[in-house]
């Protein structure tokens, strides 16, 4: 897991190493359509693992809770939050050229499962399996 701190558009801290629970990490920006597009789908993710899995979207967006609050305000997610990395230091980090989106599984000691660069059906039946399946075999692992 990352040893990097963020903030939401309240001055909130999130701090990613502190998390001691599977985490799915989704680097996404108001400008990227894919992005856009997982968003809903993240949601939907987020509430079936409700409990057993924290999905953290983290925007890439320079300009920060001035697009983001906003972006957020349009739509209603029950269970995704604003955390931002205005600095761009997570695509830096893990994507090639600041590809978006990419998302993270990570189990719950920090080792990260498996990642997806570009578009995803999170709330399909094979993506709810892909990341059950990959809970489990972290969980037997350890």
């Amino acid at each position: 897991m990352p040893l990097q701190t963020f903030e939401d558009p309240d001055g909130n801290s999130l701090d990613l190493a502190a998390l001691d629970q599977p985490v799915l990490l989704n680097l996404w920006a108001t400008w990227c359509v894919p992005c856009v597009v997982e968003m809903p789908m993240l949601d939907t993710l987020a509430g079936e693992f409700e409990g057993e899995m924290r999905v953290i979207t983290i925007s890439q967006d320079m300009r920060g809770a001035e697009v983001v609050g906003p972006f957020f305000a349009r739509r209603d997610f029950a269970h995704l939050e604003q955390w931002l990395d205005p600095r761009a230091d997570l695509s830096a980090n893990f994507t090639e050229g600041g590809l978006l989106p990419m998302t993270i599984l990570f189990d719950a000691d920090g080792r990260e499962i498996f990642r997806v660069a570009g578009a995803y059906e999170w709330d399909s039946e094979e993506a709810i399996a892909r990341v059950r399946a990959a809970l489990s075999e972290a969980d037997s692992a350890s």
